[in-house]
């Protein structure tokens, strides 16, 4: 049966109206349009998740239907993978009861068109600094991934616009950590930011801490891009070897953080030309710390790039095994964006082997003789005061 049209009348003054106007005709009164509905709810289906052990169905009572082993802690172990030429792995590691490392990724679907990579990594004996990290990095990554500075269309100026957008997104991942800081007595939330931008063959990195950016070439020399705001820093640049500096009691003491106790959060930054085919990697301390160097970061990827293959998030999760099988004496994070064409060509120095440029954290390395307390400058793991990246 056919429905009878229903009239339409102004509610001001009952003169008829079309279902289109915006006013009534008769006395001005602005009609305010019908509410629209919201679109149709789609059903989300959640994968099952995969044992780390064996690979197979987590049941929903947190243990493996196949091997009988716990499932981890999602914010333990979690990967990201925006695009098949971009990927990294968080870890918890070995030694310590949480993840606070914290990575997030952006990357275009065209490989080399745009990437934007960034790790923090919390402060052990802060409060929440898990959570904090996690809120920084995701907060710089949203920045970054929607600035896509052309500026003149230089390189130069767009190397420059760059750069401004990276202390927009260390603003970002401040706040993000002042947010998540905790009222009241105790350290605050802290954690170190390190982050790469990949645009039109152009990689800007930035950093506040001693979280750090390679960029390693298929050939040629690896290059470590960021200079550690740090103690162990400091006495390199004075003259000590790398190796006995990241080694010293105080190696991991940061001079400069995120927080609301941070000092100063302006990032540094450097630029690279991407003039030919490598790997861009973005980690922690949990990585870098048993291969410093850029030439034995270098050989340590292309190693295990022989034996994981070239995609990235199998690199990423390689990497990250090697350091767990070192000690995991830190949480780890490695995150990588390949430039160029895959490949699983071998080292680009075969004398140069993967070996660890620091052999132990400082809660190990640390001699029985007492030392001279770090300077007032510095954070500090375990002093009243101070937060270092463990």
């Amino acid at each position: 049966m056919p429905v009878a049209a229903v009239a339409l009348s102004c509610p001001a003054c009952s003169a008829p109206i079309g279902d289109s106007d915006r006013f009534c005709e008769a006395c001005g009164a602005e009609l305010t349009p019908a509410v629209e509905l919201p679109p149709p709810q789609t059903a989300t289906v959640t994968a099952a998740r995969a044992c780390h052990e064996c690979g197979g169905e987590v049941a929903p009572d947190g243990y493996c239907t196949q091997c009988g082993a716990g499932a981890v802690s999602e914010r333990d172990h979690f990967v990201e993978e925006p695009a098949p030429w971009v990927a990294a792995v968080c870890d918890r590691g070995i030694r310590h009861d949480r993840n606070e490392d914290a990575v997030a990724l952006h990357a275009g679907a065209e490989p080399g068109s745009h990437a934007v990579l960034v790790v923090c990594d919390g402060v052990s004996s802060s409060t929440d600094s898990d959570v904090a990290s996690l809120a920084a990095a995701r907060a710089a990554r949203d920045v970054l991934a929607v600035s896509h500075p052309q500026a003149l269309g230089t390189a130069a100026t767009r190397l420059m616009a760059t750069a401004r957008a990276m202390e927009a997104a260390v603003d970002a991942a401040n706040d993000a950590v002042i947010r998540h800081t905790t009222a009241g007595p105790g350290n605050p939330a802290s954690c170190t930011f390190v982050a790469a931008v990949i645009q039109q063959s152009q990689l800007v990195v930035g950093w506040v801490g001693d979280s750090r950016a390679y960029w390693l070439p298929d050939a040629g020399a690896g290059q470590l891009l960021s200079i550690d705001d740090s103690f162990a820093a400091e006495q390199i640049a004075g003259g000590m070897s790398r190796e006995e500096a990241e080694n010293g009691p105080q190696a991991h003491a940061i001079t400069r953080w995120l927080g609301i106790d941070a000092p100063d959060h302006t990032p540094r930054t450097a630029s690279v030309d991407l003039t030919e085919p490598g790997w861009v990697l973005v980690c922690s301390d949990g990585l870098w710390n048993y291969c410093s160097e850029g030439d034995a970061m270098s050989a340590l990827l292309h190693e295990t790039a022989s034996r994981t293959g070239s995609a990235p998030l199998d690199l990423a999760d390689g990497l990250v095994d090697w350091a767990n099988a070192q000690g995991g004496m830190d949480n780890i994070t490695a995150a990588l964006a390949r430039v160029g064409p895959p490949t699983t060509a071998g080292p680009a120095n075969p004398a140069t082997t993967a070996t660890p440029a620091v052999a132990a954290t400082p809660a190990t390395a640390a001699p029985d003789t007492a030392t001279a307390p770090a300077p007032a400058a510095y954070q500090e793991e375990g002093t009243p005061d101070g937060n270092v990246l463990s």
